[in-house]
């Protein structure tokens, strides 16, 4: 099988020649630089200056000889910026700035800190639904943002990979956090709801304007839409089921809608974090063919449980390894027991597509990503047989 056949196969629901590996298609399945520049080491690959694709989360640019070392099988891309942004990285002390195409200040220690944080959001003052809709939004359609897209999609599916297109930006949730704060935003959805609803639906506008330009641009090849937002934490969703399905539901729904309307042909990838069990039949309902990631370290998210439940309905990308302990801190015998754990959960029927719990963040040492690359490998040479999961350790307990 070609890397798209085998992906198109999986989201089919039928089991490939080996399970889907992804590293780096998305902002949310990529590889911080410091991890990258560790793994090129590993690898004996040559040095090179690492590229960033995602400024906020430090995400690299993996270069093609790590996806043939790695032996990768999706490929993606992303719109540019509007054309009257441009990045300006500023010092002053201790911090390095930067303010992105929505008006959103973040800094990071600048003696080489890790990400940029959330420190300056332009609608905290915001007083009325009014001022919200007169912001200055950034053009989502504008033809600069496309430029060469098609050329890379078309490179792309003629190299025989599946092709995934991003979006401007994350969801509700996020956005609203981000441009109102955090405190303002929750405030917002809990006593002055016209603000919230207000901002919700600014950020959908502008996201269907996008897709219907981007579909129109480059709808006949893709293969996955990348959408998301962050309704998790680690015990629970960050907001009552209720209020998600009065402010958020119905707003996604529409977007959703949009989307299929304009590519019924391709499967529609949504990212959220944490504990989301509670509304993934709320999720599946409105249009969501791919969940990513599984955060199997979360309330409720065990990964034998959901396939049992949702593997019908829907396609794991992601949940192969949890980044929040084992990756990070296990050692490479536990890594591929931790593999082997999930692929014997999510593999069996198709519907799973490697990939870890979220990027593979700064602290993870090379020998566990590698360890994690064998040991998928080793599942893929038991010919669809289960693995055998021999404990090490704490890891395998939650």
């Amino acid at each position: 099988m070609t890397p798209r056949q085998r992906l198109l196969a999986t989201l089919a629901h039928t089991e490939p020649d080996r399970i889907p590996f992804d590293l780096s298609s998305t902002p949310v399945t990529g590889i911080h630089r410091v991890a990258y520049q560790s793994l090129r080491e590993a690898l004996a690959l040559p040095q090179r200056d690492v590229e960033i694709f995602h400024l906020m989360q430090q995400l690299a640019v993996v270069h093609d000889d790590v996806h043939v070392a790695l032996r990768t099988d999706v490929r993606g891309s992303r719109p540019l910026p509007p054309t009257g942004w441009r990045l300006e990285l500023q010092v002053d002390g201790d911090y390095e700035y930067y303010t992105d195409d929505w008006g959103i200040t973040r800094r990071r220690i600048a003696d080489d800190g890790h990400y940029f944080d959330l420190c300056g959001s332009p609608l905290a003052n915001a007083g009325s639904p009014q001022d919200i809709d007169s912001y200055d939004w950034p053009e989502p359609a504008e033809p600069p943002r496309f430029q060469g897209l098609r050329a890379r999609a078309e490179a792309i599916r003629d190299a025989g990979f599946p092709f995934v297109l991003g979006g401007i930006c994350p969801g509700m949730m996020e956005m609203g956090q981000w441009l109102r704060g955090f405190d303002n935003f929750y405030c917002d959805l809990a006593a002055d709801r016209p603000m919230a609803e207000a901002l919700c639906d600014q950020i959908i506008r502008l996201k269907l304007e996008y897709w219907s330009y981007a579909l129109r641009e480059v709808g006949d090849l893709v293969d996955v839409i990348q959408e998301g937002d962050d309704y998790g934490g680690q015990q629970a969703l960050q907001v009552h089921p209720d209020l998600w399905r009065e402010v958020f539901k119905p707003r996604l729904r529409q977007l959703l809608t949009g989307i299929k309307a304009d590519a019924p042909h391709a499967a529609l990838f949504f990212h959220s974090c944490g504990a989301v069990r509670d509304i993934l039949p709320d999720l599946i309902e409105v249009g969501v063919d791919i969940l990513n990631p599984v955060q199997v370290s979360a309330t409720g998210m065990d990964s034998a449980q959901l396939k049992s439940e949702f593997g019908d309905d829907l396609v794991f990308w992601g949940g192969g390894v949890d980044t929040q302990h084992v990756l990070p801190t296990g050692t490479p015998a536990q890594v591929a027991d931790e593999v082997r754990r999930r692929v014997d959960d999510f593999a069996p029927g198709g519907g799973f597509v490697f990939n870890a719990v979220h990027n593979i963040q700064a602290d993870v040492p090379a020998a566990n990503i590698l360890a994690m690359r064998a040991a998928l490998d080793e599942c893929t040479e038991a010919s669809h047989d289960p693995c055998k999961v021999a404990s090490e350790g704490p890891f395998r307990t939650y």
